[in-house]
């Protein structure tokens, strides 16, 4: 079956979770990889959102944290304080999936404002549960749509810290989570160095080239020695994506 990159990303991002794990979910992006996830090859995987649904089931793609399928389809709904300080600030959660406006080499991420914080060009939502996520969870993945606009030189604003502006933040701290281990993109995946903390392409995605991920980046990107090449959505990874995606716009259309 032809894909389109935005599903090679999707059926990458959702790969990467394991069946078992306790997923914190992002909306967008992260909520559809994971629920494609939990449909195909994860059936136990345990998502839960900001707003305090566990292992919730939904049906549909939620449209924000507040939207209803999600506590309808939950195993049961908790507080947000309890949800933050007994499941995730508890290390009750494995993966962290978030995406972001902006990120950096050293993944940091930024979801407060484009430009100067002072007179700013863009607001943006702000960083919701993001940060908490990011330093508490076991570890993170993103993923995002790869452009210069979104993979900066510099963030301009940290909103949520991936490694610092010089990849040390987290080094010699104690309690805090390993930090953004895989970004995913409709281009490649790519994983901090473990030394230095910066990121490096490992896989480039069927039919991209070395070339197309370096124009689409603000930096001098890094590829790895051994650079592989993703594997291809399966038919029925595929299926049940569409099916997901369909079965989402109806509802939100207001139809059956």
């Amino acid at each position: 079956m032809e894909y389109t990159s935005a599903e090679m990303m999707t059926v990458t991002a959702a790969k990467a979770l394991e069946n078992g794990m306790t997923c914190f979910v992002g909306i967008g992006l992260p909520s559809e990889a994971a629920n494609l996830a939990r449909l195909t090859h994860a059936p136990d995987v345990v998502l839960i959102y900001e707003s305090g649904t566990l292992q919730t089931k939904p049906d549909v793609l939620p449209l924000s944290i507040g939207d209803g399928e999600l506590c309808e389809t939950a195993l049961t709904t908790v507080s947000v304080p309890e949800m933050f300080r007994y499941w995730l600030q508890g290390g009750k959660v494995d993966v962290g999936f978030l995406g972001t406006a902006q990120i950096d080499r050293y993944c940091n991420l930024n979801t407060t404002l484009i430009g100067d914080y002072t007179a700013p060009k863009v607001r943006l939502p702000g960083g919701g549960g993001a940060p908490e996520i990011a330093t508490n969870a076991g570890e993170v993945f993103i993923t995002l749509k790869h452009s210069k606009r979104t993979f900066v030189d510099e963030v301009d604003f940290v909103t949520t810290l991936g490694f610092g502006r010089d990849g040390t933040a987290r080094d010699g701290v104690p309690n805090i989570g390993k930090g953004p281990t895989r970004v995913i993109t409709d281009l490649c995946v790519m994983k901090p160095d473990p030394e230095t903390r910066e990121l490096v392409v490992v896989s480039l995605h069927p039919g991209v080239t070395a070339g197309q991920v370096q124009e689409a980046t603000g930096w001098e990107i890094r590829f790895a020695e051994q650079l592989e090449t993703t594997a291809e959505p399966s038919e029925k990874e595929l299926e049940v994506l569409r099916e997901l995606k369909a079965r989402t716009e109806r509802k939100h259309a207001g139809e059956a």
